[in-house]
């Protein structure tokens, strides 16, 4: 199935995706790839061992239409969560790069949001429980995102 073959945004239910593996993280990963969070909306429950983020997407599992969503990704079991680089102000903006996991002692290991411009935020959790859910229609984006091309030296 090519890109042409996608089908458009008006033709897509809202996306729910729970991960409870390292292969489901892969497509979670991808779904939230160049997502949009502003720093105010991270939060975490120490005592409901939750962390969620607020955030807007784009749209990739639909065609060239370019569109973006507001969705909303949340972590279980959540026991630590360490950032660095992150901005103090809560208005600051951040484009989310990439989800990583990193197993420890079985079944818990450490989720990894990385960040445009080197930031990140780590969250130790005691099991594999992560969900993305969209929260609203979508809406036409500016562009699709654009990564540069490494280049050859």
């Amino acid at each position: 199935m090519g890109a042409d073959d996608r089908p458009s945004c008006a033709d897509l239910p809202p996306l729910r995706l729970l991960a409870q593996d390292e292969d489901d993280l892969a497509i979670l990963s991808a779904a939230l790839q160049n997502a949009v969070i502003r720093r105010g909306d991270i939060s975490w429950e120490r005592r409901g061992r939750r962390l969620t983020a607020r955030l807007t997407r784009f749209r990739w599992e639909a065609d060239a239409e370019c569109a973006r969503v507001l969705a909303a990704v949340q972590l279980g079991d959540v026991s630590r969560v360490r950032a660095r680089g992150m901005p103090k102000s809560p208005d600051a903006m951040l484009e989310l790069l990439a989800v990583s996991y990193e197993p420890e002692v079985p079944p818990g290991g450490a989720f990894t949001f990385m960040f445009a411009g080197g930031a990140d935020l780590q969250a130790d959790v005691e099991c594999i429980d992560a969900v993305l859910a969209d929260l609203t229609e979508s809406w036409p984006a500016r562009a699709a995102p654009a990564h540069e091309e490494a280049l050859d030296e």
